[in-house]
This record gives C-alpha cells, structure tokens and sequence, in this order.
C-alpha cells in the first residue's frame, strides 16, 4: 500500500517503546574495550578445538532442541537432574520466557488482579528488563535499591516505593549490575520467602563473586536461577544461557521457549566449556585479582570504587563529571560504560581487562587529571 507509513503497522504499544541499549561495539577500531563486561581473555583451547571439529556436514541439520547432552553435563555439575535445566539462546531469551511464561499483558486482566501483570525489578539493575516487560505488555514495578545497592526492607519506608510480595515475577540482578555489589544467600533466601510469585535470580555475574544461590533454586518451588555462559566462561560469541529450578517449574518454562534457539556450535562449546573448568577457574581468579589491584590503583587517583564481586568496578571519577570522563577516555580509545539514569550518573562502569588494558586505563587516566 504505497503511501502508508511504518509506524501505523506496529501496536501503538511497541511505537512507544524505549528500545534496550547495549554497550558499544565498534567494528574495526583498534580499542580498548572495556565496556561490555567480556572475559579479556579468550576460551580454553580444548572449546576452540571441538568447535572447530564441528564444523561439518552437521551445520546443515537442525541442532538439539532440548541441548540433552550440555543439560547433562551441567545437572552433573550442579549436582541435580536434567529436569531441573532449561538452555536457552543466552540467559537473556531466559529471562524474556519467565515473563512470558509468568506475567499477563496488563490489558488482559482485571484493575483488581493487576499484581498477576506485574514484573518487578530493583533500580539500578539490568536495564533490559523494563524493555522486556513494556514488549509484553506488562506492569513494570521499580523498586529503589537502597543508598549503598543493598536491598531495602521489604516494607516501604519515608515514601519509598515497596517490594510486592504479589507480583507475578520478580527479577533479581545478584550480584547486582551495575553496581557490583554482592548480595547473601540468606537475605536472598528471606526475599524469596516473602514473595509469592516467580523470582528469578539473574546470576550473570555469580562466578567471581564470594558466594551464590544456586541452593535455592532447588530448596524454594517459586524460584529460577539463571546462569551463562558469557561473562566467566569467555562464550558471549555463542549466546548460551541456562535456568535452574524445580522440574515442575522449568516444564511451564519449556512450553513458551523458541523453537531451536540454541545454536549447535553453541551447544557444543559450552560442553567442551564444562569440560576443562580448571582453565576457567584459573582465569576467574585472575579477573579476580585484577579486579582488586585495579580499584586499588584507581581509589589512589582520586576516584571513589564501589565493592563489587562481578568482573567489573562502578567507581566515581574525580574533578569531571562521569559523563565528561566516559568522552575523555573515549577519545583516547578506551571504552568505558556511562549510564544516563539518576542513580548512576556521577559513575562510570569499567569492564577488568588484561594487564595490558589495564595499565592503558590507568595512563589514561593520569593524562586526564593533569590536563
């Protein structure tokens, strides 16, 4: 129909939509990267090696739907069943089949049973979630993480807006983005308690952190973990994700998944991936160990770092505004991460790289503050 605009072609829902934002990722540029939370370092030979050996007649067939092999793998490594698992094409599509699977589009439902629409987040957390919430149509439910990104108290206090202990599904960033900070297993456990609905546990970043959740995921009906494979185990390439909880739970899940999401070589390499966990925890403790040499060189220039048990540093520059250092470092080709939202303005986000990286980071740095 010539003459008809785009826009009319689409629900007025989806026109209004604030689509989500990822890092930059620049193509050909020599940078330093150091903005989208990748492992700096590459994966195990043994995973570029059987990835390598299956690219054959196989690429022209469908692979696995339910990734049997990778779920056996990884039951044996949690120590649970297989029922217990659902991959999916990164923990992103995961967390989009929670929401589908557990919250009504808000239109569908009664002004009385709107909690049955509601998907309820922390702020600051991923900032994916409200997007995947408004693209279904939901209630999103923001609730202010406290001044220091612990969790707040259940109940509201002076006007704050409270944890809805009905919301349909609940999503928890733990430890959290992008603040890094680090939450226990019990204060988790107490949240999870209180809620009624699905909580799912977002646990992207739980390889380098002091300890993890995965327990409840098997311990509580109502409660999803989430893992993947891109943050610790250097496979962002291959987008793989997974879910934890109880099989009558990940069954539901199932039913809503794409069909065939997740790649073959994907698949494979993530089996090879658990195959030689010894190169990885080696690498974690590095990443580990940058990661507290770097806040300690960066809280001697001047800047304010927050704790965090992730592979990256929230920190406070000095004498600049935030938005002022990310341009800074940008035009000297290094890459961090700088968010427009009111709670994490006043600070940058910076991904732990190499050595090398991080000495170019620093240098950088010092030039900035003698201008």
């Amino acid at each position: 129909m010539p003459g008809r605009r785009a826009d009319n072609l689409v629900r007025p829902s989806v026109r209004q939509l604030s689509g989500y934002v990822p890092g930059e990722q620049p193509a050909g540029a020599r940078l330093v990267k150091l903005n989208t939370n990748e492992n700096p370092y590459p994966p195990s030979p043994k995973v570029l090696e059987a990835t390598r050996d299956a690219v054959d007649g196989r690429l022209r067939l469908y692979p696995d739907p339910s990734a049997e092999r990778l779920r056996g793998r990884l039951a044996r490594v949690h120590k649970c069943e297989p029922e217990n698992l659902l991959v999916g094409n990164g923990s992103d599509e995961l967390l989009a089949v929670c929401i589908r699977a557990c919250a009504e589009p808000l239109r569908s439902v009664a002004p009385s049973r709107k909690r049955a629409a509601t998907v309820q987040y922390f702020d600051p957390s991923y900032s994916l979630y409200p997007v995947l919430a408004d693209a279904h149509g939901a209630r999103r439910h923001a609730v202010p993480l406290a001044a220091d990104f612990g969790l707040p108290p259940l109940t509201a206090r002076g006007g704050t807006q409270a944890w809805d202990t009905k919301a349909a599904l609940s999503l928890v960033t733990t430890p959290n983005a992008p603040s890094g900070r680090g939450y226990s297993t019990a204060e988790l456990r107490r949240l999870c308690r209180a809620t009624d609905g699905v909580v799912v546990l977002d646990e992207a970043y739980a390889d380098f952190a002091a300890e993890n959740a995965l327990s409840l995921a098997r311990e509580l009906p109502n409660v999803v973990v989430l893992r993947t494979f891109s943050k610790a185990y250097s496979l962002c390439f291959q987008r793989i994700g997974y879910a934890v909880a109880r099989p009558e739970l990940i069954a539901e899940l199932a039913k809503v998944r794409d069909s065939y999401s997740v790649n073959g070589l994907g698949q494979v390499a993530a089996v090879a991936t658990l195959a030689d966990r010894t190169y990885y925890r080696q690498i974690i403790r590095q990443i580990v160990a940058s990661r507290e040499a770097l806040a300690l060189e960066l809280e001697e220039l001047g800047f304010r770092v927050l704790p965090s048990e992730t592979n990256f540093l929230l920190v406070e520059p000095p004498c600049l505004p935030a938005e002022q250092w990310f341009h800074e470092l940008r035009a000297r080709r290094i890459l961090v991460r700088w968010f427009s939202a009111r709670r994490v303005r006043k600070y940058l986000r910076i991904t732990i790289g190499t050595d090398d990286e991080i000495e170019l980071l620093l240098r950088a740095a010092e030039r900035i503050l003698a201008a």
